[in-house]
């Protein structure tokens, strides 16, 4: 089903208070890092014990293969894997297309028309891509081009992730159009550690775009079918 509301994914899950008060405020989406260089690393058991509600289940991979993902997204209970490091279509599609949100970095491109490009390899092998800056497995704070990014035109729906937070979503609001936000570090007061402030005010925003700023709201947004 296409979304007619913007998906909010809070990502760097670590302590089940955290993943409560995520989906409390609205979050559609909930993210556990496997990455163990992450300072937001939980180990697969561990990301299972915490209940999410009604929250989709995300992990991230870095250098992980095809199986190693599967097992982990058994162990751990996950309905999504969010591959962030240099996994192939071969891998994503060992994995499975409709399981797979796939993570780009725009800033490997001279245009937006690359980064298109290369999504567009992997448009039959994910349900949705994620675009990042930074390094793989997400927390590090630095924002992407949002002026740069309004040009996209992307071949299945996306989220964008990046340093995002109550002081710099109102710019990414008004000047792109993704299905969606991955919120993390931005949300923090610690790494692993939500501020369930922060965690409210950036959903809020949020929201509150989909119900008033958005001249699309009775219209589904993004280019194709995806979570939810």
């Amino acid at each position: 089903m296409t979304p007619r509301r913007l998906l909010v994914k809070v990502c760097g899950i670590t302590r089940q208070v955290d993943a409560e008060a995520c989906v409390r405020h609205g979050a559609d989406l909930v993210g556990f890092i496997f990455h163990p260089a992450s300072p937001r690393f939980i180990e697969p058991g561990n990301a299972a014990q915490i209940d999410t509600g009604r929250a989709l289940r995300v992990g991230v991979f870095v250098e992980q293969d095809a199986a190693e993902v599967r097992d982990i997204m058994d162990r751990a209970r996950l309905d999504y894997a969010q591959l962030a490091g240099e996994h192939d279509p071969q891998c994503c599609r060992a994995v499975g297309p409709g399981r797979v949100i796939r993570v780009f970095r725009p800033q490997r491109h001279a245009d937006v028309a690359g980064l298109a490009a290369e999504m567009a390899q992997y448009a039959q092998c994910m349900t949705m891509a994620l675009l990042d800056a930074g390094t793989a497995g997400g927390g590090h704070g630095r924002t992407l081009d949002f002026a740069a990014l309004s040009t996209l035109r992307a071949p299945v729906p996306w989220l964008l992730a990046g340093g995002l937070s109550p002081r710099t979503l109102p710019e990414a609001l008004r000047l792109v159009a993704p299905d969606g936000f991955d919120l993390n570090s931005g949300l923090e007061s610690a790494p692993g550690i939500k501020d369930e402030t922060l965690v409210r005010e950036a959903i809020r925003l949020i929201r509150t775009f989909d119900e008033t700023n958005d001249p699309r709201a009775d219209a589904p947004r993004g280019s194709g079918g995806c979570i939810g």
